[in-house]
């Protein structure tokens, strides 16, 4: 009887929720959540549209947004910019600075440990004999030589190691600044009256009283800008 008369219940309880419209729901909202629906309905519906209409024709970037992708990411800027082209610049101008500087701390530290082995005593440390040529052999007599060469040859790969780390820098602030400026510039009106005018005129000299007559006078060509 029990089990029964639950059943029933339940049946009559989901009969009623499935048989109240959706409008009868709404209309036992408040006020305030019934005014607040209508809103958001058409505010998603226009989010939509705007989504859909965008085009890309006459999109400009935003400048501030294109320097922070450049600053996180070497080359983020030009790709929102959408300026494709200048990425092999770019990448390409880093790559180099990076393997100039590979390459140079490498000799760098080769000659700064051939120094130090052919300015110490020591028979057992020899790593300068892979900078010498073919059959050559540091003596007494040419062991001064050696050590200034070796000693120049180290400042020089430092100094130019130091200028691959100075221009890696030098092209990734060039990335940044190009990001930011092309940026700016996308929505700078240039209209179709940009024009430039060449044409002789007469300039006056003198003072101002003597200004109508021709005696200081000279002749000169008047460039005008029109923008």
């Amino acid at each position: 009887m029990l089990l029964t008369g639950y059943t029933t219940a339940s049946a009559q309880k989901d009969s009623t929720t499935a048989s109240v419209p959706k409008d009868s729901v709404k209309a036992t909202l408040p006020d305030s959540v019934t005014r607040i629906l209508p809103k958001a309905d058409s505010v998603a519906v226009a989010d939509v549209r705007n989504i859909e209409k965008r085009n890309w024709a006459t999109w400009t970037p935003d400048p501030k947004r294109a320097l922070w992708l450049a600053l996180v990411i070497p080359g983020g800027g030009q790709i929102y910019n959408r300026k494709y082209w200048k990425l092999p610049i770019f990448y390409g101008g880093m790559m180099g600075c990076v393997y100039a500087l590979t390459w140079n701390n490498m000799m760098y530290r080769d000659y700064s440990q051939a120094y130090l082995d052919i300015m110490d005593s020591d028979p057992a440390t020899q790593s300068y004999n892979k900078f010498l040529h073919l059959g050559a052999q540091i003596t007494s007599q040419n062991e001064e030589r050696y050590k200034k060469l070796f000693k120049s040859r180290k400042d020089k790969y430092r100094r130019w190691r130091d200028m691959s780390m100075f221009c890696l820098i030098g092209v990734y602030a060039l990335s940044v600044i190009d990001a930011y400026v092309d940026a700016e510039l996308s929505e700078f009106d240039i209209s179709n009256d940009l024009s430039l005018k060449v044409a002789p005129t007469v300039i006056p000299g003198g003072s101002t009283f003597n200004s109508g007559s021709l005696e200081n006078s000279a002749v000169g060509v008047n460039v005008g800008l029109r923008f």
